[in-house]
């Protein structure tokens, strides 16, 4: 059994190898002599690294040899010829190659493109090693083009905010006559986050562009240089677009405004009570209300949540603290945006203003002071929203109206009065008495 197997495996070998000869000899053409030989060998292709040279810079020509005759033709003196491109490797060729039946070899050139732009056609030649065979001759195709890829910021903000994400688009387009390949985008600041770090694109054909999105968050003015590096060939080249960042309010985002500022103390702390508007185009996300030092909050409310706020919406809060004697009241309100971008408003409250009979007062949408334009009623003040109508001093003064009308009607306040007079009656003589009459005994 095992003997068989032997057998059998021969016979395939043999069958494989018979096979590969046949394959290796298809094509090829039967000659009786070295001359007719050398005549079937010729340049059957040729390519350059990189496709289209900058000037001045080095690649490779490959060009391929091939030999269609049934018998092996030696060959020598392969050369490149052009005044504009100098051939740095032209003393590697001086050996002879034996190229076999249908067999093909190749000839690699390192050159320097010395001439200008434009197309030049370099003479390619190598002489077979046979007596009276001629010299295998052709012109191949090269170009120098010193064009450039283009760079460009294609979409951006009119301004940017701080700590605020934006997006922005890099576009790159390749307008060489050639393509160059792993192109990489690298955005550099010392004043920014930016997401992501690089952006790897690969190739990128002649006449073709991509668009590169990159989010943006400032943390002051700054400039964005993005470095555009790719290939041409195993040269590497690069180019740079700046973008300035300019900082501005977002005039679309969310406003934050800060009225109706009532303050009230027990013992040690105090009770901070006002109403936060969103005064802007977008919804103010995840409201957070607190104090910040010298002050220093405390239950039962040292943050107050206020959730979400659409556009021209409002809502009160509630926030309990310490106060660090005279000094100001820095009130902060922190808020996100759709993206979850975080905000942080803070507006100062003056000592004096906090430590004042309750009333109200109103902030500057940005930073400011809260100072004398207070407007004071008796019982406090009316604020924005029917939350803000004193009920309670309404009820009062409506009861001691009905408990005077009362009185009144009851003669209560007649006995009042002869209660509290200076000179009473004397005795036995009427209030409506006159003085002059006696009185009856």
């Amino acid at each position: 059994m095992k003997r068989q197997f032997c057998i059998a495996g021969i016979i395939f070998i043999l069958i494989a190898l018979v096979s590969v000869s046949t394959t290796a000899a298809a094509g090829t053409v039967t000659v009786t002599n070295p001359e007719d030989a050398a005549a079937q060998v010729y340049v059957s292709g040729y390519e350059s690294s990189p496709a289209v040279f900058y000037p001045g810079e080095s690649g490779t020509v490959t060009v391929h040899v091939t030999n269609a005759a049934n018998t092996s033709v030696s060959v020598s003196q392969p050369a490149l010829i052009d005044p504009n491109f100098d051939v740095v490797n032209s003393g590697s060729f001086n050996s002879v190659t034996n190229i076999g039946p249908g067999a093909t070899t190749d000839y690699t050139f390192v050159v320097r493109a010395d001439g200008s732009d434009g197309t030049y056609l370099p003479h390619f030649t190598v002489s077979p090693n046979t007596y009276g065979a001629k010299a295998i001759n052709t012109q191949i195709k090269l170009k120098v083009d010193s064009t450039d890829i283009r760079a460009s910021i294609s979409a951006k903000p009119d301004y940017f905010a701080i700590s605020k994400k934006d997006s922005v688009n890099v576009s790159i387009s390749n307008p060489r006559s050639g393509g160059i390949s792993n192109v990489l985008v690298v955005p550099k600041t010392d004043s920014a986050e930016i997401f992501p770090k690089e952006v790897y694109i690969g190739a990128l054909e002649s006449g073709n562009s991509v668009q590169v999105p990159f989010s943006i968050m400032p943390a002051r003015g700054t400039n964005v240089t993005f470095s555009i590096t790719f290939l041409n060939g195993d040269n590497e080249h690069t180019t740079e677009v700046v973008l300035p960042v300019s900082l501005d309010k977002n005039k679309m985002g969310a406003e934050i405004v800060v009225n109706n500022i009532e303050t009230s103390s027990s013992g040690m702390t105090t009770t901070l009570k006002g109403d936060v508007t969103n005064n802007g185009l977008t919804d103010a996300k995840s409201i957070l209300v607190t104090v910040e030092d010298p002050a220093r909050p405390v239950n039962p409310n040292p943050i107050y949540a206020i959730g979400n706020l659409e556009p021209d919406d409002f809502s009160s809060f509630e926030i309990t603290y310490v106060p660090a004697g005279n000094r100001s009241v820095p009130l902060v309100v922190e808020y996100k945006d759709a993206e979850g971008n975080r905000f942080k408003e803070t507006f100062s409250i003056a000592a004096s203003d906090s430590m004042a009979l309750p009333g109200a007062g109103s902030l500057p949408a940005q930073s400011g002071t809260v100072n004398s334009g207070q407007r004071r009623g008796m019982f406090g003040s009316f604020g924005s929203g029917f939350s803000q109508i004193p009920v309670t001093e309404i009820v009062i003064i409506l009861v001691a109206l009905a408990l005077v009308v009362y009185a009144w009607r009851k003669g209560y306040l007649t006995s009042l009065r002869n209660r509290f007079r200076k000179d009473p009656l004397p005795k036995g003589k009427d209030e409506d008495d006159d003085d002059d009459e006696p009185v009856e005994k």
